[in-house]
């Protein structure tokens, strides 16, 4: 028998809740993926690959007509120049490209500081590689970081520090101005920064993205992650990039080359052929905006309490006006009783004395359809919902 490296992981949450929803036959609002097809150009493009004879391995770094469509993006939506040759790694999806980063710095008895709720492949990518989480808990209902808490926090084992924004499952954005004080407490240390932005290009209300690689301070010493699923509605196809200054990149790439070497080459090849307009993704925020503003618009004045949501595919509706149930005990009855999935926030929560904010996260990637059938259900939960 072995000795479990992560004695304390099971099944996610995210499995654990679409399964429940499969099997009620619920509305899946739940796991973060679209019920809709991708755009069928695209689709044309990959088959195109395919039959032009892109089936055997690319580049371990990436195809270079991806990385330099790639490289414009970041130019287009981020005003950064990036090298394509020597800053751009195309992974097997963004929760590959976050572990590759940590196993490239993690070491054992590092620590690492992350913002919770978080995602919950961080804390297990750390424990993996022999490294200490340490939790800071963001509060309800905006959310933000503390930057006085960060600072307090940090010691000589302190190797990394792991971002996200726009934020899941709170949808909440860092501004310029988080970035520029982080960049302050971690100036004159060598602490690397992990950001994940793989919501980068859905963001609300006129607001531009701001990533890490934008910042001076924190570009030099960053890993920036990006998700093509996410932008684009292919989830399945699991096609992230990992955007790092080159000293970064050359050891990232050390890690890369034996975890998964490349990545499915058709599909870069069409993607890169794809971003050629880029429209295809300066218009994902108007896209995704319509459906955020639907779907908070069919459940005003119901039961629930409607949380700010700035970025990402996900809402937050706060339940505290009703029930006094945990939120795992909720989400699972509602799926059973009403049909709608969804995810509470407990399991991005690993601070001891840390209380989720009574709140569930609902995925606004949906067809409109679903989102209105969805409200309908949701509107009626209050009758319903136990008080005890």
């Amino acid at each position: 028998m072995i000795r479990s490296k992560l004695p304390a992981v099971g099944t996610t949450v995210f499995s654990v809740m679409t399964g429940l929803a499969q099997e009620h036959g619920a509305i899946n609002l739940a796991q973060g993926f679209p019920d809709y097809a991708c755009d069928p150009v695209l689709v044309d493009f990959v088959g195109q690959a395919l039959r032009d004879g892109y089936n055997q391995y690319a580049p371990m770094q990436g195809v270079l007509a991806f990385r330099e469509a790639i490289a414009r993006k970041y130019a287009v939506m981020h005003d950064v120049t990036v090298d394509p040759a020597t800053e751009l790694t195309i992974t097997p999806g963004a929760t590959a490209a976050l572990f590759t980063a940590v196993t490239t710095v993690v070491r054992p008895g590092d620590d690492v500081v992350i913002f919770e709720p978080a995602y919950d492949s961080y804390g297990p990518a750390v424990v993996a590689n022999g490294g200490r989480v340490l939790p800071i808990l963001l509060k309800a209902p905006h959310y933000r970081p503390d930057m006085d808490e960060l600072r307090a926090m940090i010691t000589p084992a302190t190797s990394m520090i792991i971002i996200n924004s726009p934020h899941n499952p709170t949808g909440t954005t860092w501004s310029d101005g988080d970035l520029c004080a982080l960049a302050d407490v971690v100036d004159g240390t060598d602490i690397v920064i992990l950001s994940d932005e793989v919501y980068d290009h859905i963001v609300f209300d006129g607001q531009r993205h701001h990533s890490a690689a934008s910042i001076d301070g924190l570009r030099e010493r960053s890993f920036v992650v990006t998700s093509f699923g996410k932008t684009f509605h292919t989830t399945g196809w699991k096609i992230g990039c990992c955007l790092a200054p080159p000293a970064l990149t050359n050891e990232f790439r050390k890690v890369h080359q034996f975890l998964s070497f490349s990545v499915h080459t058709p599909t870069q090849v069409a993607l890169a052929r794809y971003m050629q307009d880029e429209t295809t993704y300066t218009q994902v925020g108007t896209f995704f905006q319509h459906k955020r503003d639907l779907f908070r618009s069919l459940l005003e004045g119901s039961a629930w309490s409607i949380l700010p949501c700035t970025g990402s595919y996900f809402q937050l509706l706060g339940y505290d006006g009703f029930s006094r149930e945990g939120d795992m005990d909720l989400a699972v009855r509602l799926t059973k009783d009403i049909g709608v999935a969804s995810i509470p926030l407990s399991p991005f929560i690993s601070v001891n004395d840390g209380q989720p904010s009574a709140a569930l996260r609902f995925c606004i990637a949906k067809e409109d359809a679903t989102l209105e059938r969805a409200a309908e259900r949701l509107r009626q939960v209050a009758g319903i919902a136990s008080e005890t």
